[in-house]
């Protein structure tokens, strides 16, 4: 009798054991396990350089699952993009709370140097081009759509100090696309200080505005 105690309390365990490891991921679970997966591996090589076999082998399920979540690399790649867009948006958004126009600038440029530096993997997705067949726009769309924010604030800047309102939208993608470039160059470099480069964006932007022409005129041969 000892002996079948011993041989039952044996096979039991090994059972408890097999349970424990094959216990299954819900399907959100493993949704959120590939956009983890193909958030990193997008970051590092790119949309081209990033194959399903990979992103399946390092989810440990086959290439099935993957195309059942998002229908191949493609639905993959554009859910990504578009959380990070989103990311950005509602960072830059929530940020934009001050009454003075120029806190306002040291707003946007930290929420953008903020995003850069909290979410690297999502901001070297971005400032790639996405693929034709994805719907989701690329990085130059994403700064469009936070300069058109910016727009309205320096429209009504540029009407109460006697400039014409509308060219506020050129100087907000020039004011935008100024922070964004800045923060791909300091992703590399990381010096100076993030506020550093704050207030440096901030004080060529802001003493630019204040100094601008209501006529700007060319002082070189070319007029054309």
């Amino acid at each position: 009798m000892e002996g079948v105690a011993t041989e039952n309390s044996s096979t039991e365990k090994p059972a408890r054991t097999t349970r424990r490891a094959r216990r299954r991921m819900t399907g959100t679970e493993r949704r959120e396990q590939l956009l983890d997966i193909g958030r990193t591996l997008f970051a590092e090589r790119g949309f081209d350089g990033t194959s399903v076999e990979e992103i399946a082998a390092k989810a440990g399920v086959s290439k099935p699952v993957v195309y059942e979540h998002f229908g191949g690399k493609e639905g993959l790649y554009a859910v990504v993009v578009d959380r990070e867009m989103t990311r950005l948006m509602d960072m830059v958004t929530s940020a934009l709370t001050a009454g003075h126009p120029r806190e306002l600038l040291e707003q946007a440029a930290f929420a953008l140097l903020d995003y850069i530096e909290q979410h690297t993997d999502g901001f070297h997705i971005l400032v790639r081009d996405s693929p034709v067949t994805t719907p989701t726009g690329t990085f130059a769309s994403l700064i469009g759509d936070i300069a058109t924010r910016v727009e309205d604030i320096l429209g009504r800047e540029f009407k109460g100090r006697g400039y014409d309102p509308k060219l506020a939208p050129m100087y907000a993608q020039a004011l935008v696309g100024m922070v964004a470039l800045t923060g791909q160059w300091w992703l590399n470099v990381r010096k100076p200080k993030k506020a550093e480069v704050a207030a440096h964006l901030v004080n060529l932007a802001w003493h630019g505005l204040q100094g601008l022409e209501h006529q700007p005129r060319l002082i070189g041969h070319r007029r054309t």
